[in-house]
């Protein structure tokens, strides 16, 4: 008996765009996909990081060992990532490094108003000389290759307010039950004397409205659930790539991954459907 199936179709809702932040929301999907593309964004898309470091001096007050992981841990400008496929060498002091027209330099290189990112202060006749090697690397290799500060998503809350027994309250025990949301989720309104949501989205399921209403006697005065197709995404990069191109490239990773999987079904498939059944043994 075939099963039935529901086609989905996954849409994004584009809400907030800045050259360090994206936020989106995604419908029609569930949580597995949402859980899978967070996963990608955070270990999946390339980057490029320092690797190795190779000192001929340091005088510094700072060891080479130090050094070597603060210089793994400054953002390269990565846009030119996927061109990339050889190592680059940089050195202390002249921090664009250039070979097939590719650039590679700290975020922040070109801004007159960015102080830069400090290394390490130096005193007279101090001195330091090293030679970095960066690569093209993921957040699978090394946190350093991540290409976000953080990425996290939450449920879409679907809140529903029993005014029945919300009308049973008076208005002081309301702006009561209203007050014990920290995030101020709900709200009496003067004029209509109803409590009403203002976001749903500000409520982060801590229960605290729930545990109100049972103390107060009245249990049932909301529901609350999750929105099991809808999720709220909010992406904030390092710098070292668009936080648009993090999530295309993610999403293209993603993609690729469901194609190889599909690709591998079929021919398994195939090979199942063209087994021969033994012969039958002759007496």
């Amino acid at each position: 008996m075939a099963t039935k199936t529901t086609k989905r179709e996954p849409q994004v809702e584009l809400r907030k765009l800045t050259d360090d932040y994206c936020e989106f929301v995604l419908k029609g999907t569930d949580v597995s996909m949402a859980n899978a593309l967070r996963r990608i964004i955070l270990v999946e898309v390339p980057t490029i990081a320092i690797e190795l470091v190779e000192f001929e001096a340091n005088t510094t007050v700072l060891n080479d060992e130090f050094l070597a992981h603060r210089l793994g841990l400054i953002p390269l400008v990565s846009t030119r990532v996927h061109d990339m496929k050889s190592i680059y060498e940089a050195q202390v002091g002249a921090w664009v490094a250039r070979r097939r027209r590719h650039y590679i330099h700290p975020v922040g290189y070109h801004d007159r108003e960015d102080k830069g990112i400090l290394l390490v202060k130096m005193r007279r006749n101090q001195e330091l000389k090293l030679r970095a090697v960066a690569r093209k690397g993921t957040g699978k290799d090394h946190a350093k290759w991540m290409p976000v500060a953080t990425c996290v998503y939450q449920f879409m809350p679907e809140i529903t307010i029993n005014h029945a027994l919300m009308d049973t309250l008076t208005d002081d025990q309301k702006e009561e039950w209203c007050a014990a949301d920290p995030r101020k989720t709900f709200r009496l309104n003067k004029l209509t004397h109803r409590v009403e949501v203002t976001n749903p989205e500000l409520y982060q399921y801590d229960g605290e409205v729930l545990a109100k209403a049972e103390e107060m006697g009245k249990p049932g005065l909301v529901a609350i659930k999750q929105k099991q197709d809808t999720f709220i995404f909010r992406v904030e990069g390092t710098g070292v790539l668009p936080p648009q191109d993090i999530v295309l490239t993610a999403c293209e990773v993603l993609a690729s991954k469901i194609r190889n999987l599909d690709a591998a079904l079929a021919e398994e498939a195939r090979r199942f459907d063209g087994r021969e059944e033994p012969a039958p043994m002759q007496a």
